[in-house]
């Protein structure tokens, strides 16, 4: 298994990194387009346990949805969407995951679907526009931390974080994740200090991008959540030895669409001030 998923990276790194450096923005966005929404899509259904034909009005209706706001591009409309994934996940989500809820209607989790993947599209095709540079190192940020809380919730967990959704999970392991992505931020900061995060100085930095961290740890329990009421280990399987596209972006669907919020509103303070 290890050995699967370390070719599966080894493969899809190297093409990542070139569509994210190279691609046109209209073929970043088509890319992520049918990876994020549709792929996404798909993987969502099966965790909601919509029939085959829900499950494919669904990936239709979200590819009209995507291919709407593609054409009619709205900076005031991304905003908007950004701030609702900000109260899903600030508000909702917590709740969500304290009550551990389980069985809705349908349509609301068509529409939570919804507010999870189309704010994380748009916000890697709009932070891609702040420059790759700056979407890889907000990337990394996440699987930092993802690393960092792996590897001190082996070497020290003790204290379950939330056994009943993710035993594997520690306070341990998320003190080491800010440890991490703390290191990182300070020396992200001292070699860049020019990068839109960092414009409001240093350690407002840091802080911002250790709020990423605690999104992104909300992001993963809340798909493991959903998951284990699906009683699914998986999202899908079309990524060897990881499973599906959704495994492997849970803690980007909060993280993203809270850093396009953030430096959004970063870059407007600047500018009126």
């Amino acid at each position: 298994m290890l050995k699967t998923r370390v070719l599966t990276v080894l493969l899809l790194l190297p093409l990542f990194l070139a569509a994210l450096f190279l691609l046109p923005e209209m073929g970043w966005a088509l890319l992520m387009l049918g990876v994020v929404l549709l792929i996404g899509a798909r993987e969502w259904s099966r965790i909601s346990a919509f029939s085959d034909f829900q499950g494919w009005v669904y990936v239709l209706l979200t590819l009209f949805i995507g291919l709407a706001l593609l054409v009619e591009s709205s900076r005031s409309v991304n905003f908007m969407l950004y701030g609702i994934a900000f109260l899903f996940w600030v508000l909702l989500v917590p709740l969500w995951l304290r009550n551990q809820w389980r069985a809705m209607h349908w349509t609301i989790l068509a529409l939570i679907g919804w507010i999870v993947l189309i704010p994380t599209w748009l916000a890697l095709v709009e932070l891609r526009n702040f420059g790759p540079g700056l979407l890889l190192g907000l990337l990394a940020v996440v699987w930092i931390a993802d690393t960092a809380a792996y590897f001190a919730g082996r070497k020290f967990g003790r204290h379950k974080l939330a056994p009943s959704i993710s035993p594997g999970k520690t306070w341990e392991g998320v003190a080491g994740a800010f440890l991490g992505v703390g290191l990182y931020g300070l020396a992200w900061g001292m070699w860049d200090d020019s990068a839109v995060l960092f414009s409001s100085g240093l350690w407002l930095g840091i802080l911002l991008l250790w709020l990423l961290t605690l999104f992104s740890i909300l992001g993963d329990l809340f798909e493991s959540w959903m998951k284990r009421v699906a009683g699914l280990k998986d999202s899908g399987q079309i990524l060897p030895g990881h499973g599906g596209v959704l495994d492997r972006i849970d803690a980007l669907t909060a993280a993203m669409p809270i850093a396009a919020f953030g430096l959004l509103l970063i870059k407007n303070y600047n500018v009126l001030n």
